[in-house]
């Protein structure tokens, strides 16, 4: 709409704005200007939620039942690691609930209003819709507003839409088709956003939850984290346990009591069997294993803020990245320079003054001359400064515009520099950019009394100024565009006085050249995508920039692979759900909104991806937060998208997130080694117990006996399996199935056939020794403990034998089963403990033959996995 219309449309004025009475009758009407929460979850409902888990529900049980045995160590334990893991849960969820918190801190205190006909500054949370507000450069734009008034206005909106520079507005209609995506408004400003440059005057169109960061406040709200991979397994593993614990209690106690024993010792020990077959470590190997994983993922830039986000990491299976800052430098460099039919390569890094310019083609010109004239341009139009780094490892950077600051950069690469040309040309008027004109013009007194006029802009804005044309030019500006430039062309001309260069500067220009900018990519992100694809991860790109910028970068790191590129007015002319029946074929989106980044996240998760969402602005942080991992960028990142995230990149890294799945893969294998292991061990007691009355043999093992055994095994031993190196396999293999069970790929076979091994050999022992008249009971016991110590050395890995590994590579596991064999043998060798397990000292020649038939089961397993490599 013309302006007219929209003051019309609101009933305000622009030179008087509304009255008091007025506004205070839309107040009344639409509500405070301001960003409105849920009512937060009460504390102490957030704690006891953390016990509904149903591990948590059986261990809780297990306290229950061995307490009431009189096994308190075992109780001790329990709920220490059943209050650990519940005060965990409730610190992220707590943490969680800040994202909304930092999107309300956005919003600006005040804001400047004409009221009444005079201006006066109200708190912003008053301001309704048909206010008429005042903008400077510095202010954060209040509310959503219709720019009535804005010459040389530019403003930074990278945190609501992902646009990697300051945007310039105008006030001119848009056409029909523009007015859908935010980032194509340029005549509307944002609440939220900040003005970088020049002044406005604005309509306020809509205030709170009705404006665009309103919106992403909605959707923020709706759509809470979801389970992760990891707690959605543990929870189906939790379940079997509780069933499976269930069924051995009824089922021990049955044959138990057939077979002549008394009922109360039978109950006994039947629950003491089912404390022992439920894996009271897991939470506590799984925190652990997820801690010590955050704390290498934070030396290599990774800082997690949710500990399950370290184990979903390496469940991924697609990767949604955002383009400027993680695939790119977050930095523009003048890469290519163009004269006359003559190319030059320029090389450095981002704003830095050090570099080199290669001359790409035979140079028939006076490239020194030529290369000065177009510095000295790119020095003289131009408003930034190059800030040098404080410390020796920051970075050059800029006070200013991003693309002038990249212009002196080069200009002190080609040897013009900025300070001393500036003192010896002083600056006496000028034409700024606004979005009619298309470029800026600058006049400069020299030394014998004459005027420079310098002009920069888009070449088609330049080229009417020019004496001449050159259609090399064109051809070269259209190329530079195609791969993903943006192309500035830089003229000037010389006059005798001022005057005469504000007459005659719009025409009459020489071409000094072109200059091609880009946010150049990270040396690495090629590597780590391709590194990614081995991995079997599908990358995307989700920007707020232009589509050739963004499938330039997907080109130059390889991740498009010849698939579509897909823009944000494409997407919204889709039908709805449309997205989800092809998004495989779409590797880069641009010019995307807040609710199109929640669209494709949601898409790829209906094919039943694993999905990780990269970005740093608050349209970010809805996807942030429904993506199975949202990764929020630490260094140009929101507190916003911090917030509503699982992981903050400290270095906004695309090959970190690559490093981290890396982690989260060897944590998830080492917490299916601890299951393996735990279970291993339990269904050999059971098996145990099962079978001795059948074999001729009294109670197999006494309460205190299973107990002992099951405090030692699934205590340090199964704690060291947790911190188990990553496999050298392990970025060479595809993300496991989404829906795989904990137990898949073969796992509870494995589990059960090493526990029929193992209670083989120990029910074999204790009816040889029982028909000799020997200390069966001891040698069972003992041999159950230590068989189950062979399957933890055996277990670290599933093809490579533990003599390539190295028993010494995992120090804490070679302590811990060191430990369990000291702590073993003094259960049958000092007296008070004798007493306590009603155990009896072996003979060497028995001892010997308990040492050597409990490396059975690890052998066993290490020739499994000799076959396994030689059909490989």
């Amino acid at each position: 709409m013309p302006v007219p219309d929209v003051l019309r449309s609101l009933d305000t004025r622009l030179d008087s704005g509304l009255t008091e009475a007025e506004a205070s009758e839309r107040l009344a009407v639409v509500g405070a200007n301001e960003i409105v929460e849920r009512p937060p979850v009460p504390s102490w409902l957030m704690f006891l939620r953390q016990f509904t888990n149903t591990m948590i529900v059986v261990l809780l049980i297990a306290a229950v039942v061995t307490a009431v045995i009189g096994d308190l160590k075992d109780t001790i334990v329990i709920v220490g690691v059943v209050v650990l893991n519940a005060s965990i849960g409730f610190t992220q969820e707590h943490r969680a609930e800040q994202a909304m918190a930092a999107l309300r801190d956005m919003a600006a205190p005040f804001a400047r209003v004409v009221r009444d006909g005079g201006v006066r500054s109200i708190p912003e949370r008053e301001l309704v819709p048909g206010d008429i507000v005042k903008l400077e450069a510095g202010d954060i734009v209040p509310s959503d507003a219709r720019l009535a008034d804005a010459p040389n206005l530019r403003v930074n909106e990278a945190a609501l839409t992902g646009e990697s520079v300051p945007v310039d507005k105008s006030i001119a209609p848009l056409d029909a088709p523009s007015a859908g995506a935010l980032t194509d408004q340029l005549n509307m400003v944002f609440k939220g956003t900040s003005v970088t440059y020049g002044r406005a005057i604005a309509v306020v169109t809509t205030t709170g939850m009705d404006t665009a960061l309103g919106r992403i406040a909605s959707l923020l709200e709706a759509h809470r984290a979801p389970a992760t991979p990891l707690q959605r397994r543990l929870a189906v593993l939790g379940r079997a346990i509780a069933l499976g614990a269930v069924a051995i209690c009824a089922l021990v106690f049955a044959v138990g009591v057939a077979s002549g024993e008394p009922a109360t010792r039978m109950l006994l020990a039947s629950v003491s069997l089912a404390v022992a077959a439920i894996p009271e470590s897991l939470p506590a190997v799984v925190t652990i294993s997820l801690a010590l994983g955050a704390q290498r993922m934070a030396r290599h830039h990774a800082i997690v803020r949710k500990l399950p986000a370290v184990e979903t990491l390496g469940s991924v299976t697609v990767i949604a990245t955002d383009k400027t800052g993680t695939l790119t430098q977050g930095r523009m460099l003048g890469e290519r320079i163009w004269i006359d039919g003559h190319e030059w390569r320029v090389t450095g890094d981002g704003y830095s003054p050090d570099g080199a310019v290669e001359s790409l083609t035979p140079s028939s010109i006076d490239a020194g001359t030529a290369l000065y004239a177009l510095g000295r341009a790119a020095v003289l139009c131009n408003d930034a400064a190059l800030v040098p780094p404080v410390r020796l490892d920051d970075a050059w950077s800029v006070a200013g515009d991003p693309t002038e600051g990249a212009l002196l950069a080069l200009a002190e690469k080609l040897g013009v520099h900025d300070a001393a040309l500036r003192r010896g040309h002083e600056r006496l008027a000028e034409e700024p950019f606004d979005s009619a004109r298309k470029r800026m013009t600058t006049f400069h007194a020299t030394s014998s009394g004459r005027v420079l006029a310098m002009t920069k802009g888009a070449l088609e804005a330049v080229t009417p100024t020019l004496a001449g044309t050159d259609p090399r030019s064109e051809t070269k500006a259209v190329e530079y565009a195609a791969a993903g430039y943006r192309v500035l062309a830089l003229a000037g001309s010389e006059h005798a006085n001022l005057d005469a260069a504000l007459r005659d500067a719009a025409r009459g220009n020489t071409l000094y050249g072109l200059v091609a900018l880009a946010d150049p990519t990270r040396p690495e992100a090629a590597a780590a995508v391709s590194a990614a694809h081995r991995a079997g991860i599908r990358t995307i790109m989700i920007t707020g920039d232009h589509p050739a910028t963004a499938r330039a970068i997907a080109d130059r790191i390889g991740m498009r692979d010849g698939s579509a590129v897909m823009t944000g007015p494409e997407l919204a002319a889709e039908p709805p759900h449309h997205l989800a029946t092809h998004v495989n074929e779409i590797s880069v989106y641009a010019r995307t909104t807040a609710e199109q980044k929640l669209d494709i996240v949601e898409a790829w998760k209906a094919t039943g991806a694993i999905v990780a969402m990269t970005g740093d602005g608050v349209n970010d942080a809805p996807a942030l937060r429904l993506a199975d991992i949202g990764i929020a960028m630490g260094v140009s990142g929101t507190e916003v998208s911090k917030e509503a995230a699982d992981m903050v990149l400290a270095d906004d890294n695309f090959a970190t997130i690559v490093a981290a799945v890396r982690e989260g893969r060897r944590i998830y294998d080492n917490v299916r080694r601890f299951v393996r292991y735990g279970l291993t061990g339990g269904s050999a007691e059971i098996l145990v117990m099962m079978a001795a009355p059948f074999l001729g043999l009294p109670l197999a093992l006494l309460p205190a006996q299973i107990l002992w055994i099951n405090l030692l095994t699934h205590g340090l031993p199964g704690l060291a399996l947790g911190v188990e190196r990553a496999e050298p396999d392990t970025m060479d293999r595809p993300p496991r199935p989404p829906d795989e069970n904990i137990f898949g790929r073969g796992l509870w076979q494995r589990i059960v056939a090493d526990g029929l091994v193992t209670a083989t050999v120990a029910l074999g022992l204790a009816v040889w020794q029982y028909r000799v008249g020997g200390p069966w009971q001891t040698m069972l016991f003992t041999s159950l403990a230590l068989l189950q110590l062979g399957d933890a050395l055996a277990v670290r890995s599933e093809t490579a034998s533990t003599f390539s590994l190295g028993f010494a590579t995992n120090r804490f596991l070679l302590i811990a089963v060191l430990g369990t064999v000291g702590a073993q043998l003094t259960a049958i060798y000092l007296a008070p403990f004798r007493q306590l397990l009603t155990t009896e000292p072996l003979g060497i020649t028995e001892l010997i033959t308990v040492l050597a038939a409990s490396t059975a089961t690890f052998w066993v397993i290490e020739a499994r996995k000799l076959v396994r490599r030689r059909r490989a």
